[in-house]
């Protein structure tokens, strides 16, 4: 999940809704849903330029089934993305709650040990006596 990508195209300001992907060896445009990640070999398009796509002579438009509505993330995804988030903060991940308990807020986590507090992401260090 990141920001959201823009079309390929130049001068196009529109999000992109398809990715395109060349097979040099088979003479083959491949357009499909777009894919989660960006990469350098593949051409993010809009729906207009998806839709108006043209190739080179004697090549074939490989056109892959595009979902009627773009999926959003589900639980799984939010799950993971926490889980995610915390462990490159440094912190253990959360214990789910169970059906029907709230989850601790995390600013109600006790600060840190003798080397300071912790406020956010700053640490505050006391000088040595």
């Amino acid at each position: 999940m990141g920001a959201i990508r823009l079309c390929s195209r130049s001068a196009c300001r529109n999000s992109a809704v398809a990715t395109l992907t060349y097979v040099y060896a088979d003479s083959t445009a491949v357009l499909g849903p777009l894919a989660t990640y960006a990469e350098p070999h593949c051409y993010d398009l809009c729906e207009q330029h998806a839709g108006s796509l043209t190739v080179p002579r004697g090549w074939e438009v490989l056109r892959l089934a595009m979902p009627a509505t773009p999926a959003g993330p589900g639980p799984d995804d939010l799950l993971a993305l926490a889980h995610a988030v915390r462990e490159a903060a440094g912190k253990p991940a959360a214990p789910e709650p169970v059906q029907g308990q709230r989850a601790a807020h995390p600013a109600l986590e006790a600060p840190a040990g003798p080397e300071g507090t912790r406020r956010g992401h700053l640490r505050v260090l006391r000088e040595p006596s």
